[in-house]
C-alpha cells in the first residue's frame, strides 16, 4: 500500500508528521474496457477539437475559464505555481467539534492517517487518545488532487481517520426536492411501525454488507471466460399493498419464527402436565 499524500497535522503549536493511505479497495470493483463491435479490438480515447474535428496532442491543448459564453481566460502552468497554500502541506486543525454536528451528507472519501516515522507516533498516539476520551472530531483543510477541502479526523480502532469534506454550500436543501410532501402519520399506523422497528432492531456489524451485483456480475464474467452457460438470476420486484395490510403482515411474520424457537413442542407440554399431575397426585 503507498501513502496518496505526506505533510503534518498541526493544532496550536503541536506538529505530527503523518502519511495519508487510501481507505478505499478500488479493486472491489468491476471495470469494463471498450472494444470494437467488429475483431474485439481497444477503443482509443482521442482529444478532438469541438469545432475544426482534429486531433490534439497533449502539449496542444490548454485549461482555460469561461467567464462569459463563449469567453475563456486562458490559465498556464505558472499561473497554478503562483497558488501556494499552506495547506497543500499542512492539515491545520481550524477547531474541535462534536461528531454529531457534522451531517452525513458532508462526508467524501476516507483515509487512513498514519505518524511518519518513530518519532510522531507518540504524539499521534497522544492526539487519537485524547479524540476518544473527549468524543471530538478535528475539523481543518488540505489541498488533495489541485483543490483545497475541508476535512474531518476522528480516532478509528487503534489509529485515525481523516474524511474529505464537502463544503456545506455545496449540498442543496433538501426543501428543493420536488413531491416531497409534509404528510402527518396515522396514530395507529405509527404504533405498528414502531413495533416492527423494534421487532427488527440489531447490530450494524450482524447486518449483511456485501455487494451481490459485484458477485452475480463476476459469475458471468466466470462462466464466459470459461465457456460455460450464463445463468440469468432475476429477482421479483415488490408488490405495493395496503399500509396496515403490510404492517400488520410483517409483524405476524416476525413473531412466527421468535415463537419457534422460544415455545415448546405439543408433546413436551403434555409431558409436563403429565408430571405436574402425578406430583399432585
Amino acid at each position: 500500500m503507498r501513502s496518496i499524500w505526506k505533510g503534518h497535522i498541526q493544532f496550536s503549536l503541536v506538529t505530527i508528521p503523518i502519511r495519508l493511505y487510501n481507505a478505499i479497495d478500488i479493486g472491489q470493483t468491476i471495470g469494463f474496457n471498450l472494444l470494437s463491435k467488429e475483431g474485439h479490438h481497444p477503443v482509443g480515447y482521442e482529444k478532438k477539437d469541438k469545432v475544426t474535428g482534429q486531433p490534439l496532442r497533449a502539449e496542444d491543448i490548454v485549461k482555460g475559464y469561461e467567464y462569459e459564453p463563449g469567453q475563456f481566460v486562458i490559465i498556464e502552468p505558472e499561473d497554478l505555481e503562483k497558488v501556494k497554500l499552506k495547506s497543500e502541506k499542512v492539515i491545520e486543525i481550524e477547531g474541535f467539534v462534536d461528531s454529531a454536528e457534522v451531517h452525513p451528507t458532508l462526508f467524501e472519501s476516507p483515509y487512513f492517517i498514519v505518524p511518519d516515522g518513530d518519532v510522531a507516533a507518540k504524539t499521534y498516539g497522544l492526539l487519537c487518545a485524547t479524540l476518544k476520551e473527549s468524543g471530538k472530531v478535528g475539523v481543518g483543510k488540505v489541498v488533495l488532487r489541485d483543490r483545497e477541502t475541508p476535512v474531518l479526523i476522528t480516532p478509528h480502532e487503534r489509529g485515525m481517520l481523516l474524511y474529505r469534506l464537502r463544503f456545506p454550500n455545496e449540498v442543496r436543501n433538501i426543501n428543493e426536492v420536488p413531491s416531497l410532501l409534509e404528510v402527518k402519520a396515522d396514530q395507529e399506523q405509527l404504533k405498528l411501525a414502531k413495533t416492527l422497528v423494534d421487532s427488527m432492531s440489531t447490530t450494524f456489524s450482524k447486518i449483511e454488507m456485501k455487494d451481490h451485483y459485484y458477485e452475480a456480475m463476476k459469475s458471468i464474467i466466470d462462466a464466459k471466460v470459461e465457456g460455460k452457460e450464463v445463468v440469468m438470476v432475476t429477482e421479483e420486484e415488490p408488490k405495493v399493498v395496503d399500509i396496515m395490510t403490510a404492517l400488520k403482515a410483517s409483524i405476524e411474520a416476525k413473531k412466527k419464527p421468535m415463537e419457534k424457537a422460544t415455545g415448546t413442542s405439543s408433546k413436551e407440554k403434555q409431558a409436563n402436565r403429565g408430571a405436574a399431575k402425578r406430583r399432585v397426585g
